[in-house]
């Protein structure tokens, strides 16, 4: 149970409907005991951090002028959101955040009835608060719907779509603008907020009506009234306020507000809550804020693992072998210290994909682009017909955003741009909003696409040598999140025969056909069937496309029962392509696939997620005796 004395208000707090009596003076408290049970928690246990820090008063604001859940609150992203999982009956379940059996570290609909829209991928608030709103409109109803967006979803071009659309339908909704320095970013002075407050304020609005009303009256020269005073309105706002971008979208806008002043953002509420049309209030945050390690960072502790509290620094790792994204960002520095046309593109993730190392030793050859990965494709296709070779760094499940953009702007034009997939396969605690599942399906289907998946850092490098140097069209890499194998690396870089795989282990009762991360499970499990009296041959496919039919041919003909393995959901993944070439050739093979179900999988670590679906060693092996039958099966030879 929680400490009443460390968290003296905090304590009484379960729901927002407890904050509605509470005086500023006991808000202000809360909103300190929320910091330093996030402080307390997340040390132990790890999680997103600096986002949340940030967003403390406008949690609390927002839940105590506004009746939730009657009151639709639609958080963008939700790693922001952790304060308001604190206040929303989560507060003992915060323990267990991004745990297996734990509550998301995202917004989860089926969690919870506050979390009124699924949110892992930013800039999708305004998008869903608008439907919520028209839906409201059309049932009749009187509720308020307030999109949260910020820290960083701004510089996603949905975010603006969805503005428009707002501005053009007219609807009424609130959208604030958690503005912490990783967006948009102007300075907080007093005249602005006096000037806020003034044309906030239900007086104003109402004599302002009253005007609008008189000089409509007055023919002509009231036209000429009108104009002169929304002139006057306009170029105030355009003087001391960043509004006028949203003001020309269709919002009235209002800010910047001061986002840790929490007795102006419960007085800004209560004044625009009954506006009509859209909405937009302004507020300035600190990311990190009240907690020193966190404000003093570079990315403000955005995520962390458990770290020690005092200093804010991680707790070290068992594991002192580095990590993929690390031995790829090195990698692509060296390959662009010989070769000048090469650059490096991100989307607001240099250190999520080992791009901060070419921020840091090319800077003029690196780009980040913000939360826009659709842009980002497009821009690389841009920059590639012109010579230049992109390479582009996106962690699966982000690029999935760009979808149309490979096919349409680079595909379709076999341009030469490569496609750097980090986070590839089940990425552990962040949970199904970001396991890169689903790659190999979208990306297997695009003519002329090339796609790789290293078995260890070694073929990692050569892998990415390849794709850049001996490559034309559009090609993919993708690597898991997390350590590296630990394997030495080789000086140099090594060529990959295109579409070639590699025989690892002899065998002769099954074939296991395995792909990038499987390699090394498959490897563990032949050892322990071969104790089961079952050899198996282990094959490092390399490629999902194009697949070495050569070598499936000669698979299709030594071996009965054949297994593919992959780190990626089986419809229309690797072991689909083998499948399907299996069908088209008329083969009579044996076959199991062995892979992600057809599903989303929640939260945990890799392990523990490998161990549940039978994707881990152990589960190989019980799967492949079951599959073989208790006996060996008598094949061909298997020397290939």
């Amino acid at each position: 149970m929680i400490d009443e004395k460390k968290y003296p208000v905090l304590s009484k707090v379960d729901l927002p409907a407890d904050l509605k009596n509470l005086e500023l003076a006991d808000l202000k408290i809360l909103c300190s005991d929320i910091r330093e049970y996030m402080i307390d928690t997340i040390s132990e246990i790890g999680g997103h951090f600096g986002g949340g820090l940030g967003a403390v008063e406008l949690t609390v604001a927002v839940h105590k002028v506004f009746n939730t859940p009657y009151d639709l609150v639609v958080w963008d992203t939700g790693h922001q959101a952790y304060p308001h999982k604190i206040i929303t009956g989560r507060r003992e379940a915060l323990k267990r955040i991004r745990k297996l059996g734990g509550i998301s570290g995202f917004l989860k609909r089926n969690e919870s009835e506050y979390d009124t829209f699924g949110a892992g991928h930013a800039s999708t608030s305004i998008s869903a608060a608008l439907g919520m709103a028209l839906a409201r409109d059309m049932k009749k109803e009187n509720r308020k719907v307030i999109s949260i967006t910020g820290d960083g979803a701004m510089t996603g071009g949905i975010a603006y779509e969805a503005m428009n659309n707002s501005g053009l339908n007219k609807s009424d909704l609130i959208v604030v603008l958690n503005d912490n320095q990783m967006s948009i970013a102007p300075n907080v002075w007093q005249l602005s907020n006096y000037f806020t407050e003034m044309i906030a304020h239900p007086d104003y609005n109402k004599l302002k009506g009253h005007i609008w009303d008189l000089t409509g009256k007055l023919d002509n020269f009231g036209d000429r009234l009108r104009k002169i005073a929304a002139r006057l309105e306009t170029g105030i706002k355009s003087f001391i306020t960043p509004g006028m971008l949203f003001e020309a979208l269709g919002f009235r806008y209002f800010g910047p507000i001061n986002g840790h002043n929490l007795h102006q953002l419960i007085k800004i509420f209560n004044q625009v809550k009954d506006l009509k049309g859209p909405i937009l209030v302004h507020t300035i945050t600190q990311k990190g804020k009240g907690y020193e390690p966190a404000e003093g960072h570079s990315q403000k502790l955005h995520a962390s693992s458990p770290f020690d509290k005092l200093t804010g620094k991680a707790i070290k790792k068992s594991s002192t072998n580095p990590s993929y994204t690390k031995i790829f960002g090195e990698a692509l520095a060296e390959i662009m210290n010989k070769n000048k046309n090469v650059v490096g593109i991100t989307a607001a993730m240099p250190d999520g994909t080992g791009l901060n190392i070419i921020k840091e030793k090319h800077p003029v050859r690196y780009f980040d682009v913000g939360i826009a990965e659709a842009h980002a494709v497009t821009f690389s296709a841009g920059l590639a017909t012109q010579g230049i070779i992109p390479v582009v760094a996106i962690y699966s499940t982000f690029l999935q955003r760009g979808f149309d953009q490979i096919i349409h702007d680079v595909s379709l034009q076999k341009l030469h741009v490569v496609f750097v997939l980090d986070r590839a396969g089940l990425v552990g605690a962040d949970g199904p909003t970001h396991h890169g599942v689903l790659d190999l399906g979208y990306l297997r289907l695009i003519p002329g696409m090339i796609i790789m998946a290293p078995k260890d850092e070694s073929e990692l490098r050569d892998m990415l040598y390849t794709a850049i140097e001996h490559c034309n069209g559009p090609v993919t890499i993708r690597y898991p999140r997390g350590s590296a194998l630990g394997l030495p690396l080789k000086d140099g870089f090594e060529k990959i025969e295109i579409g070639k795989s590699e025989l690892l282990v002899e065998g002769e009762d099954v074939a296991l056909l395995a792909l990038g991360t499987m390699v090394n499970y498959s490897l563990k499990a032949e050892e322990l069937l071969r104790n089961e009296n079952v050899n198996a041959a282990v094959f490092n496919m390399r490629f999902a496309k194009p697949l070495d039919t050569n070598i499936l041919d000669e698979i299709a003909a030594r071996f009965t029962k054949v297994v593919t393995l992959e780190e990626n959901n089986l419809p229309g993944g690797f072991g689909s392509a083998v499948s399907e070439y299996f069908v088209d050739k008329n083969y009579k093979n044996d076959f199991l696939r062995i892979g992600i179900p057809d599903k989303f999988v929640d939260h945990g670590t890799q392990q523990e997620l490998h161990q549940l679906l039978e994707m881990d060693p152990e589960g190989i092996l019980k799967r492949v005796k079951v599959f073989c039958g208790s006996k060996n099966v008598k094949q061909g030879v298997a020397v290939l």
